[in-house]
Parts: C-alpha cells; structure tokens; sequence
C-alpha cells in the first residue's frame, strides 16, 4: 500500500484488491530473488472515519478472498504467507487484525495450508497475555516468532514485562524450528543491542553462533 497515505498493507481493505495483487507479485519476486520462503500479508487499516464493528464483516470476506488468491500463488513458489495480529491499543488503533484468536479464526475459514501465524509476542502481551497458553494452543498455526520486550519494545533483556529465557525454552519444548525475529528498537545501536544473545547463548553454555561448547 502508500504509506504515505496512511496505509499499513492492503489485504482486508475492501476495494483496493488489484492493488493488492500487483503489490503481491513484487513482493513474490523480491522474495524469489533473495531466497525468502515467508511474505507477510499485512490485513491494513480500517478506514478513517470508519465504524470499525461496521466495516468488520465485509474487511474479513476481502481478507479471505485476497488470502486464498495469494496462498494459491504462493503455492507455485514453494512459498509461505503469514498474518500477524497488531496489537490496536498502542501501535495501531486502526489496524484490522488485532489478536492470534481472531486471526486463528480467519485461517480457519481460509483453509490454506500454506498460510500460517506470524506471532508477535510484543503485540501478543499487550492484547491479551497469556503468552505460555496462547504459544501452545496456537502452536500448530505459527509459521514465524518475533519478539520485542512490553513495553518499550526494546532487547529482551530491557526492563519489562516478559521472561524471555522462559519463552525460549517454551519454544524449544514445543518443538519450534523456525526462525525468532529481533522485531525490537534498540536502545543504542544494533550490534550493541545483541549482546542478549550473546548472554544468552552462554548461560546455556553455547559459544557464539549457537553451538554446543562441547561440540566444538
């Protein structure tokens, strides 16, 4: 979508569906060229001056629609689609998909199993908490992690709300395989803000890199 124009992707917005899938088949080819198999479907924002409860219905039958036309595109790449829920009480109030449940709904109705749940705890936390039961229950849908601390939305190791090491080893016994995106602002600059990992890696007795002292 035009940012510039307040828009925050296009997938739920009713009457901008060719605009969707012009902007899908770029991001197909970016992703094809970089070796990406994931592309986030952002739903977008509920129009201003609109009655969110309202537009609701016909957001989520063009959220459907366009999701089932790019999971079937995806298909053909080998590829996956995502949907993240933005948390509406901070980030974005007028963002469309707000929580893992209303997006787990939505997968269900869409019936693609090349789309998936791209969990960001941050925006997890701050609508609804929970987070060891909800990582569990929604497990079998997640096809991505981010993480970022509540609520600065800096390092995991920042002063907040969550006990990463915990989500961590929560995330291994669940048996997660993917990849856990560092969806943070840093506090200083980037290289400073992975000295977690490094921390991290160590209190689990891992050199850098993540490999076992013992391996090496």
């Amino acid at each position: 979508g035009n940012q510039e124009a307040g828009e925050m992707g296009l997938a739920a917005v009713p009457g901008r569906q060719a605009a969707f899938r012009q902007d899908l088949a770029a991001a197909v080819q970016y992703a094809r060229a970089v070796g990406c198999p994931r592309i986030h479907l952002m739903a977008g924002r509920v129009p201003l001056g609109a009655d969110r409860a309202a537009v609701a219905d016909e957001m989520e039958t063009t959220f459907i629609e366009n999701l089932r036309y790019a999971a079937d595109l995806l298909a053909q790449e080998d590829m996956i689609g995502l949907v993240e829920p933005i948390n509406n009480r901070i980030t974005d109030p007028h963002y469309f998909l707000n929580t893992p449940h209303q997006a787990a709904a939505i997968l269900e109705k869409v019936r693609r199993p090349n789309l998936k749940l791209q969990l960001d705890l941050f925006h997890c936390q701050i609508m609804d908490g929970n987070l060891s039961r909800n990582l569990e229950a929604y497990f079998p849908l997640i096809g991505h992690i981010q993480i970022a601390q509540v609520p600065g939305r800096h390092e995991p190791d920042s002063p907040g709300e969550l006990n990463f090491p915990y989500i961590f080893e929560l995330l291994e016994s669940l048996g997660y395989s993917g990849y856990v995106g560092c969806e943070y602002a840093p506090k200083g600059d980037t290289l400073e803000g992975l000295g977690w990992l490094r921390s991290y890696w160590e209190s689990r007795g891992l050199q850098h890199g993540g490999t076992s002292k013992a391996a090496e």
